[in-house]
């Protein structure tokens, strides 16, 4: 690892809670995604960082940086934006909500979503066995969990990331295979994966997303009350 990129890890972890779950999509992001793959870029004054933006190559969009935002206040944001990333470049972008106003009025926003951020309660978790499950890993090792039906894939569970302390879930199910439990079922073996490794599951999904919400919650994830805003946005040229 670069030097220069472990100082600044090091000079932005104090504005990231490692154990709170608000705060762990851009810890892992910034402190442990691929150095090889992650930029990070501070604002500071009188020797205080005052924000940081990280930018980051990820196989979720090719083509799409993924960047995280973090500033104390409006003032900082704005310039990290303006100073770090590039016009006419697509990006996808994840902050805190009271960030919104800033990126709105810095970024040409193209997609707006609101992101609910759920950790499992393992008061409330019942894990269940169900045998169509096929552990079915992903190219690079992440552990992806399928239901097939006649040979297609009907239902999917996998991680976005992996830190120590959390992991990011995803499910995905067929519409036609909706209603049978699959989901839930590559859910939970997912989700045992995950607690083998000694990190906390973590579900995040759009605030409209009624059933995914529905299927989180039967499952034992409970909402955290913390809010990601997140963008698919350009910066305008100057």
């Amino acid at each position: 690892m670069k030097a220069d990129l472990i100082e600044l890890r090091r000079r932005v972890r104090p504005m990231l809670d490692l154990s709170a779950p608000r705060d762990a999509l851009a810890a892992y992001y910034t402190l442990y995604h691929d150095p090889a793959r992650t930029h990070i870029y501070i604002e500071e004054r009188g020797g205080r960082v005052e924000g940081f933006l990280t930018v980051c190559q990820t196989g979720r969009d090719l083509f799409r940086l993924l960047v995280v935002l973090r500033a104390r206040t409006l003032s900082a944001a704005r310039a990290l934006m303006q100073r770090h990333l590039h016009p006419r470049r697509p990006y996808y972008l994840v902050t805190t909500l009271d960030l919104r106003p800033v990126v709105e009025t810095t970024l040409t926003v193209e997609q707006v979503q609101i992101n609910r951020i759920y950790r499992l309660d393992l008061r409330r978790y019942v894990p269940t066995l169900n045998v169509l499950v096929v552990p079915t890993p992903t190219p690079d090792g992440s552990p992806r969990f399928v239901i097939r039906a006649r040979g297609e894939v009907a239902a999917e569970a996998g991680i976005n990331w992996h830190s120590p302390h959390f992991a990011e879930v995803y499910v995905w199910t067929a519409p036609e295979a909706r209603g049978r439990g699959w989901g839930k079922a590559v859910l939970d073996s997912c989700i045992a994966w995950i607690l083998r490794t000694g990190a906390q599951p973590l579900y995040v999904v759009p605030e409209r997303n009624t059933p995914s919400i529905r299927l989180a919650e039967s499952t034992g994830f409970v909402d955290t009350g913390a809010r990601e805003f997140a963008v698919e946005a350009v910066r305008p040229a100057e």
